[in-house]
């Protein structure tokens, strides 16, 4: 039996401390699963501070829950991972054959592509 996943609070962005009080691991397995895995690249701020989005909250959750509930390998978690990314929602359905449907797909991009333009003009009203 699995524990649920912790709601994550409603906000946009979420410095290191936070993040490891939410996912409920150290400041400094996070670091290393980020030198480790491309897919997990928390923005920085100019003076380095990490900001780390609900996505990459929800990245690390998913990574911990294959390391620790399905005793896989960072490498193995890692390509889990790329193919539920690749597929668009992890937790998507998914058509017979493996694959999301067209409709699927496109849907998820769109969700991406909104979170992205939010997250670029959060950056820029910051900036400006």
């Amino acid at each position: 039996m699995s524990l649920p996943a912790p709601l994550l609070p409603d906000q946009e962005f979420f410095n290191i401390g936070e993040a490891c009080r939410i996912v409920q691991l150290p400041d400094y397995t996070l670091r290393y699963w980020e030198s480790k895995l491309k897919l997990l690249r928390p923005a920085r701020r100019s003076s380095g501070h990490r900001r780390y989005t609900k996505r990459d909250l929800e990245i690390i959750l998913r990574l911990k829950s294959l390391l620790e509930g399905r005793h896989m390998t960072l490498s193995g978690a890692r390509k889990v991972l790329l193919r539920e990314l690749k597929g668009g929602i992890a937790e998507s359905p998914a058509t017979p054959n493996g694959a999301s449907s067209p409709s699927e797909r496109g849907t998820a991009a769109a969700k991406i592509l909104r979170e992205i333009r939010s997250e670029l003009k959060a950056l820029l009203a910051e900036l400006g």
